[in-house]
């Protein structure tokens, strides 16, 4: 009994360890055999909403540029420039009306100055603006913005700009030649403008927030009210239209409006859209979205093509001939393609993106003719999507 036992007890510990690594081995295998899942592209919900209320508001403004070396306008051709420059001098002190004929400079030019206030810029800080030539000047190198007042929508002034600029491109002319880099006429001043007025906006004390859908659709508004109310654990979003979602601020984020935008905007969301096809036609650019799908369709593609060559030639006698005269002999061409090795090719039902372009490229199609053939597809009721052409 006691041999008996002692093989019992030195079994029992093998037959344990084979068992684990057999059920090890099972997981691993099963693992390896299992077919991968759709890899669902996850985006947080501040990279696919707006936050009412938080946005940028745009400022222009009228100036002028000096220290320009003789590229500015020309007096005579911009009027505008000519009214301005008088008018700086006058409120300077200077009187230039009485001799408005022998004012005659190429040192300035009229700009337009365009800029970008932020949400929540405070009083004090600094924006870049961009300055961009009105008139005939050709250069805006070396030139400076005088004090420019910078309006927004309303016609109010919300910040002041002026600074030397910094232009990126350059135009050199020579009696035969020009040579242009870039645009001289568009030019840059980092941190070129300081705010003067804030736009008041008192995000913590609201009790009720909207978020807007960059790209609006029902179904991924839907699944961000799901997100947001499943993390919250309470129902404060609501879904008003594809594009806009209401939330009730809690109790517990009474007062902490920025802590709740802050929790709900790291939250992820499998965003949904329209199956589109977008068409560029100026560059023919063509750019399809996943669900993109064709029903059975027969597409043949094919042009005939007629090519005329003209060339002369010069017929002339032979070198010791007493006969003959040297004439220009017109010789043609003519080439014709009728594309006979284009083949009709059959797309079956509900093919991929993948397949739709491996289809159309197997016919030697380009880019112009794909933008046919698609628009083709769609009239026939054959494409499942959207055509959208900018």
């Amino acid at each position: 009994m006691s041999f008996l036992n002692s093989k019992i007890r030195h079994e029992i510990p093998h037959r344990r360890a084979l068992r684990m690594l057999a059920a090890a081995a099972s997981v691993v295998l099963a693992t390896w055999l299992a077919p991968a899942g759709p890899a669902d592209a996850q985006s947080r919900i501040k990279d696919i909403v707006n936050i009412e209320g938080v946005r940028d508001n745009l400022l222009v403004g009228y100036g002028l540029v000096v220290g320009l070396n003789g590229t500015g306008d020309t007096l005579q051709s911009a009027p505008f420039t000519q009214q301005s420059l008088i008018g700086m001098l006058e409120r300077l002190g200077v009187n230039t009306r009485d001799d408005i004929a022998n004012l005659n400079t190429a040192n300035v030019a009229a700009v337009m100055v365009t800029a970008t206030l932020p949400a929540f810029t405070r009083q004090g800080s600094r924006l870049d603006v961009t300055v961009s030539a009105l008139g005939d000047s050709t250069s805006l190198r070396g030139g400076t913005l005088l004090v420019t007042p910078m309006l927004g929508a309303d016609g109010e002034v919300y910040s002041v700009a002026q600074g030397p600029l910094v232009v990126e491109g350059f135009a050199i002319q020579g009696n035969a030649q020009t040579i242009v880099k870039g645009v001289p006429t568009t030019a840059r001043i980092p941190n070129g403008s300081i705010v003067e007025r804030e736009i008041g906006f008192a995000l913590a004390e609201l009790d009720r927030v909207h978020l807007n859908l960059r790209n609006p659709d029902f179904t991924t508004s839907q699944r961000i009210v799901q997100t947001i109310n499943a993390d919250l654990g309470e129902n404060i979003a609501r879904v008003l239209d594809p594009a806009t979602i209401r939330l009730e601020v809690p109790t517990a984020f009474a007062g902490n409006t920025v802590g709740l935008l802050t929790r709900i905007e790291q939250l992820t969301v499998r965003p949904d859209q329209t199956a589109r096809v977008v068409i560029a036609e100026h560059s023919g650019v063509i750019v399809m979205g996943q669900d993109v799908r064709i029903s059975t369709v027969a597409i043949a593609q094919g042009n005939l093509t007629i090519r005329i060559t003209e060339t002369q030639q010069v017929s002339q006698p032979n070198a010791f001939a007493t006969q003959g005269q040297t004439q220009v002999v017109d010789r043609t061409n003519i080439d014709i393609d009728e594309d006979e090795d284009k083949r009709l090719a059959v797309l079956v039902p509900g093919i991929t993106l993948q397949e739709l372009v491996n289809g159309l490229n197997a016919l030697g199609i380009g880019p112009r003719d794909m933008i046919s053939i698609l628009q083709t597809i769609k009239a026939a009721g054959a494409l499942q999507a959207e055509i959208e052409v900018i």
